[in-house]
């Protein structure tokens, strides 16, 4: 939010620099995030003086171009090329001299410098009026008036106005301070803090008066719950024009074009209050009638950005007698709109339910200075005050009369929030006894009114422009941003108690594995748990009845919770080989969301992507795309980091995974993996290979918490390793092979590793090589090899019983 100075001072009549006022903002909660420089000119027309032309000759070299030599107030005469059809002997111009910096209508910045133009030297420039920012026309150079000293600085001659802007990160609760007389009202607490009392100057409505009642213009607020209060009033015999220039200035200073004079004292009053207006051309609205309703869904009404929308239900609309001129506190209709014909308005202020404006906002994309303000919550007791100041402001630069009475809808009065306030409780959550005096002063300060003191506390009337300021303890934070959080004393001594956390925690589990896969290569990603309804489509296992809807979501783009973890990281996946990267390995902590039998669920999950080569291409390697085992190794190592048991693998259960398994342990699913479904990947654009694992994070924490450790002591003894190279049938596995092992020796066999396998033309039909290392460790004494050579033939008897497997 911008906030003017030279506007902030026209309240607050404060002798402070800007930077000591940034402070004592940033202090009292309206943090100012910078502050910035305005110039109603920009440039400040520095270094632009007043010239008299002393001649005016033809150029000998163009027929359009003239040589001036012209008197700028120093000893000799500069010599200027102009093409200007205007340019005469005895005119005053506006000289830009060599050095300054003119600006062009984007803003860019170009330097005048002394330079040749068809031969002749050219000292400077005689500039049009749209080139120094004085007005739009370039017809021609600027003549200036008769009576101007050569030399003079054009900025003695123009009024260049100059401000100092604040940048306001305004946190959303904070609804009062949406405006300058908000942001004035805090400032000044905040200088009475400071001792300095400085009283805030409201604006005056004592000169409004009805001048006659010919354009009455009735109100019928149809749903006084969407609109408790609504007023209007109607003008006439207005003039439609450019605002004054200081008006301009106001609204420039803080990025609002004018527009016209109606609109811009709308659009003041707006900043200047925290009110929102609108002016409808009173003779578009039939048969004078304002009508405050719903419509039916389906209605269509085109905006005042010439969009068609098609309404809702139950958005509030203002209408006349035959159809809706306006969406209620968000946007303005196109058919009513002031032009530069109009001459009558009817002028509106209310105070909208903030709910409703804001559902209707969200609906239809839009987010304007009227919706920002009615949607948090603005002062439903200034209402007839901001309508009045509007009026007059039109009046003073627009001419007219005030046509009617003001028609005030407000059935039932919005009242002021109660509070009592106990000393035990500000003492408590401050840490630090503050004096009665020193709380009552920021109180009152602050517009709160202290209706009664007792020993135990404060009775308080709460205005009700402060919506945040509802309880106890949201007094106590607006006593304590006042006083100082700096001036709360600290103790010497700080008390801290250590927290009894368990090593299973969720977040350090996360960070454990998320810092192996980082470094293994690994990127995290974060992915929107907002997604499109069309991806349920995609994957067979994912139904469109479990879908979590989105109400009032921002677009159909993001009309549901996310079932999957798939989609959002193949959305990565695309975007990344778009751009040329096309070797990635991604990983998500995230959750899926789903709606079961009228009951709504989350899961947590990690999903991890593979795609492209193992490892970037180098002429020390060929490329090798990265392949399911590989994968599977990933999930092991973290498996294994987690100290989980071996799981048991089926065939993949997912329908979006092609080739792939599941792990399980005792009946869990645990995780997921293989290659992704080519349809799938179609829809992505993706033409490579996509390895995707989905681990459900839930049952991994389930399974941690019943895990139970097992400490042994270091091996006092020696190990001995012994290596198989068998013949097998092709559908022989590994696991197979290492279960018997297990089962023919269960005292010094320890572990059983594959290190190679061969599938080759050497081999016979149906056959595969498989290289098995044995692991052999006696807890109680050293190993003989005469005990591992009995065992390993047990090994082989059984292998080639079981598994007709023959040593090569």
């Amino acid at each position: 939010m911008k906030i003017s100075y030279n506007w902030l001072k026209q309240f607050l009549k404060t002798k402070w620099t800007a930077e000591e006022t940034e402070v004592l903002l940033t202090d009292l909660g309206l943090e100012v995030e910078g502050i910035t420089d305005f110039e109603s000119i920009k440039g400040g027309l520095e270094g632009i003086v007043v010239g008299y032309v002393e001649s005016c000759e033809s150029h000998p070299n163009a027929d359009r171009l003239k040589i001036t030599k012209v008197n700028i107030g120093q000893d000799k005469l500069l010599s200027i090329v102009c093409g200007a059809p205007n340019v005469a002997r005895g005119q005053n111009v506006p000289v830009a001299t060599i050095g300054t910096t003119l600006y062009d209508e984007k803003g860019q910045p170009w330097p005048i410098k002394k330079g040749k133009i068809r031969g002749e030297v050219s000292e400077g420039m005689i500039c049009a009026e749209d080139e120094i920012g004085i007005g739009k026309s370039h017809a021609g150079i600027m003549v200036l008036g008769e009576n101007l000293i050569p030399g003079t600085p054009l900025n003695q001659v123009f009024t260049v106005e100059k401000d100092q802007v604040f940048e306001i990160g305004l946190t959303p609760n904070r609804a009062d301070a949406m405006s300058h007389w908000g942001v004035a009202r805090d400032l000044r607490a905040g200088l009475i803090q400071n001792e300095v009392n400085i009283p805030l100057d409201t604006p005056s409505v004592s000169s409004f008066h009805l001048d006659n009642r010919s354009l009455r213009v009735p109100i019928s607020v149809k749903t006084p719950d969407l609109a408790p209060r609504y007023c209007g009033v109607s003008l006439s015999g207005l003039e439609v024009k450019d605002s004054p220039d200081w008006l301009k200035n106001r609204l420039k200073a803080i990025g609002i074009n004018p527009k016209n004079n109606i609109v811009d004292a709308t659009n003041y009053v707006l900043h200047e209050l925290g009110q929102p207006l609108h002016a409808f051309d009173l003779d578009k609205v039939k048969n004078n009638k304002i009508e405050v309703k719903t419509l039916k869904s389906g209605t269509k009404f085109t905006t005042l950005d010439g969009v068609e929308r098609e309404l809702h239900e139950e958005d509030l609309m203002i209408c006349d007698a035959e159809k809706p001129l306006c969406i209620a506190g968000v946007f303005g209709g196109a058919e009513s709109a002031v032009t530069q014909s109009t001459t009558n308005i009817f002028l509106e202020s209310a105070y909208f339910n903030p709910v409703s404006i804001r559902k209707t906002a969200k609906r239809h994309g839009l987010n304007t200075d009227a919706s920002f303000r009615f949607e948090r919550g603005i002062d439903p007791h200034i209402t007839e005050f901001a309508l009045k100041r509007a009026v007059i402001l039109i009046q003073e630069i627009a001419g007219g009369v005030v046509s009617s009475d003001i028609d005030d809808f407000y059935p039932k009065k919005i009242e002021d929030f109660q509070v009592f306030l106990t000393f035990d409780k500000i003492n408590q959550l401050i840490g630090q006894e503050l004096d009665t005096g020193v709380i009552k002063t920021i109180l009152t300060s602050l517009d709160i009114k202290v209706n009664n003191v007792s020993e135990s506390g404060l009775g308080l009337t709460i205005p009700a422009y402060r919506v945040d300021v509802q309880r106890e303890v949201d007094v106590i934070e607006e006593i304590l941003r006042v006083y100082g959080y700096n001036n709360i004393e600290s103790d010497s001594k700080f008390n801290v108690s250590v927290a009894n956390s368990s090593i299973y925690d969720d977040y350090k589990i996360q960070n454990k594995i998320a810092n192996q896969l980082v470094s293994q290569g690994f990127f995290e990603i974060m992915s929107n748990s907002l997604t499109t309804k069309a991806y349920v489509e995609l994957a067979e296992d994912l139904k469109e009845e479990h879908n979590v809807d989105i109400l009032n979501n921002l677009s159909n783009d993001l009309g549901v919770m996310r079932q999957s973890m798939l989609f959002s990281g193949l959305e990565s996946v695309s975007y990344n080989i778009n751009r040329k990267k096309t070797d990635l390995k991604f990983f998500e902590f995230g959750k899926t969301y789903h709606k079961v039998d009228n009951d709504f669920k989350e899961f947590k999950h990690l999903a991890l992507f593979l795609t492209g080569s193992k490892t970037p291409d180098s002429w020390s390697h060929r490329e090798e795309k990265t392949s399911f085992f590989r994968l599977k190794a990933y999930l092991g190592l973290i498996f294994e980091k987690l100290g989980l048991p071996s799981l048991d693998y089926q065939s993949v259960e997912s329908k979006s995974i092609s080739e792939g398994l599941t792990g399980k342990l005792n009946s869990h699913t645990i995780v997921e993996f293989g290659r992704v479904n080519v349809q799938i990947l179609n829809h992505f654009d993706i033409n490579q290979d996509v390895l995707y694992a989905d681990i459900n994070w839930d049952n991994v924490l389930n399974a941690l918490q019943k895990k139970q450790l097992k400490i042994n002591a270091i091996p006092k003894f020696p190990s001995t390793q012994r290596d198989f190279a068998l013949l097998l049938d092709q559908g022989v596995k590994f696991d197979d092979l290492k279960e018997t092992a297990f089962k023919t020796d269960k005292k010094i066999l320890q572990e059983v590793d594959l290190f190679d396998v061969y599938e080759g033309d050497k081999l016979p039909d149906n056959k595969k090589s498989y290289a098995l290392r044995f692991k052999f460790m006696d807890n109680k004494k050293t190993l003989t090899d005469k005990q591992v050579d009995k065992v390993m033939k047990k090994l082989q008897s059984q292998f080639e019983i079981k598994f007709n497997a023959t040593l090569r």
